[in-house]
């Protein structure tokens, strides 16, 4: 009720003074309807699994972005599934909105509360590897399983999941953002690896996406469930288990870095390299400031100019096959220093020091917050909206560095702006909003990677039409009609 109060009164311009009064007595009564609900969350997972401590809550209401910190009323630490379909219909019952949390790596403040009484789901403690099928090549986790300790358990099977947005980000988190990363040219996205899902919704029941214990290569079954879920981002239920793709480790693995006179050159190189149909693993972009900025914070001693990381798998004859291949593309393009990185230690250093690039831009300019956006267009329009977005940063002056997966037409800024300076924040995010409008103007999409969150609302209406928005409205409501899950998120409320 009084939220519609509150609806009704921007609707009647009344001012700010009404809305605030309105908005502290919503504060205020949930603030009732919360110290009322946590002894029924306690009875579930027990006081030592809920927390309304100031620091737990303030580390939970935020990730990565630039977005200001939300923190949740509570936060609770469910062990199970039975657990978190509990503390959903509970949270059900008092309407209290559910913020569902991985490790808290993403990059749109989709881990922000927003909404007075939001309920943190902390999923950490459900970490279990529930079961290998290494005949089968899929694997079933609990969501606080992350990458890397997947990838670890899995080292004595001779299989691994590739899919890498770069952090250590929880596995079914990943599914909640359809994340991707530097391996998405050669083993696809998290939406082509996610066989199955277990999902808890708004109002606690369960839902298998593609059938309890269904662990298929394909199935016509029914409506796409699991897509659904994938790239949801929390907004339409809690995903508590994922079946995943599993792959080979590859014989033999060849990274390679070179360099190009300029940004065209590089991502050209890219693009003939696809369009030659070389099954390249990784074929990564960073320009001149980016490698500038990985030299000073990993002490690597590369050409501070537009680069490409490569690598190859395959066995040790395709692997050479493919690498010279692709020296021969890199030469035709006036690359430089092709620098070989072949023994395990070296690759890792290599990659290391592109996975550590958002942290290496950090470093460019202590104090100051990250602006990170990502846009993604078919790679025969990629040449042309890099140069453009360079030229663009280079005219505003910002510190922007950019990187992409440019196997698949996914490229990233990384603004840093002085949060004490308002016209750098403002230029730095009217720049990102031209970056998307730019891609989707070019057939392309304003996120191919991060998720649309807090920060890209106001892009979706015009990338799938209003129709477009009307049904995921519609679908937000059947699912959760109390409007619980996620609030904000995705969809303007």
């Amino acid at each position: 009720m009084l939220r519609r109060l509150c609806n009704f009164g921007n609707y009647l311009n009344l001012g700010p003074t009404f809305i605030k009064a309105i908005r502290k007595m919503q504060t205020q009564a949930h603030g009732l309807v919360v110290a009322d609900a946590i002894e029924s969350l306690a009875a579930v997972v027990g006081k030592q699994n809920v927390s309304t401590s100031l620091a737990v809550r303030q580390h939970h209401g935020k990730d990565e972005s630039y977005h200001e910190c939300q923190p949740p009323e509570v936060v609770v630490f469910p062990e199970n599934t039975q657990h978190v379909s509990e503390l959903a219909k509970i949270c059900y019952e008092h309407v209290l909105p559910i913020i569902p949390f991985g490790t808290g790596t993403g990059l749109e403040g989709g881990t922000t509360a927003g909404r007075p009484g939001a309920v943190c789901f902390d999923l950490s403690k459900m970490d279990k590897v529930v079961s290998v099928h290494a005949e089968d090549f899929d694997v079933v986790v609990q969501p606080g399983v992350t990458r890397l300790a997947l990838n670890s358990y899995l080292r004595d099977t001779g299989l691994w999941f590739p899919v890498d947005p770069g952090s250590d980000a929880s596995l079914c988190g990943m599914a909640a953002t359809s994340a991707s990363g530097t391996t998405a040219v050669r083993y696809g996205t998290m939406r082509e690896n996610v066989m199955n899902l277990e999902v808890v919704l708004a109002d606690g029941r369960i839902v298998n996406t593609a059938g309890e214990g269904r662990r298929t290569r394909k199935t016509s079954a029914g409506y796409n469930l699991t897509n659904l879920f994938v790239g949801s981002e929390g907004t339409l239920g809690i995903i508590t288990k994922a079946t995943l793709r599993l792959y080979g480790i590859p014989e033999a693995m060849t990274s390679a870095v070179c360099h190009f006179p300029s940004v065209k050159a590089a991502v050209d190189t890219a693009i003939q390299t696809l369009q030659s149909g070389i099954p390249v693993a990784r074929i990564e972009f960073l320009d001149d400031v980016h490698m500038m900025a990985c030299n000073k914070y990993s002490n690597m001693n590369y050409k501070e100019a537009p680069s490409l990381f490569l690598e190859f798998h395959g066995s040790e004859q395709s692997v050479e096959d493919q690498a010279k291949a692709v020296g021969e593309i890199v030469a035709l393009n006036e690359g430089l220093d092709f620098v070989w990185a072949k023994d395990v230690e070296d690759r890792n250093r290599l990659w290391k020091a592109r996975h550590n690039c958002f942290y290496a831009v950090l470093a460019l300019r202590p104090g100051c917050k990250p602006i990170v956006t990502d846009v993604c267009v078919p790679i025969s329009n990629l040449t042309e909206i890099i140069v453009k977005t360079k030229e663009d940063i280079e005219s505003s002056q910002l510190t922007g560095p950019i990187v992409g997966h440019v196997g698949d037409g996914n490229f990233h800024t990384i603004m840093m702006v002085d949060p004490k300076n308002r016209d750098e924040f403002t230029a730095a995010k009217a720049l990102a909003d031209r970056m998307a409008e730019r891609a989707q103007a070019m057939d392309g999409t304003c996120t191919g990677e991060h998720g649309i969150g807090l920060g890209k609302r106001h892009l979706l209406v015009k990338e799938i039409g209003q129709t477009g928005i009307d049904v995921m409205k519609q679908l937000k409501r059947t699912l959760d009609p109390k409007g619980i899950m996620n609030p904000g998120k995705v969809l303007f409320e």
